[in-house]
């Protein structure tokens, strides 16, 4: 019995690790992230390298690109996050 709890115990932190490592796997959005945040070289709009920050927004970048130049403009990124909750 001894042997069998402190076994559970010591392998007790790996269980840990191995929960963070399958979060970590598991891209989510950067809750509140700014248009100004991802546009990087604030060139007043995100390119698609540029949204790579944000998975959530790497998945509707198409969408919410309405004029499909490639890029998003402040507006259609507020309008992503309105409708995406990103």
């Amino acid at each position: 019995m001894k042997i069998t709890l402190l076994a559970a115990v010591a392998l007790m932190p790996l269980a840990g690790v191995a929960a963070d490592k399958t979060k970590a796997s598991r891209p989510e959005a950067t809750p509140g992230i700014s248009f100004d945040t991802l546009d990087a070289n604030k060139d007043g709009r995100i390119s698609m390298p540029e949204a790579s920050a944000d998975p959530k927004l790497v998945e509707t970048f198409s969408a919410a690109d309405k004029n499909g130049d490639g890029y998003l403009d402040s507006a259609e990124f507020q309008s992503a996050t309105k409708t995406q909750k990103l």
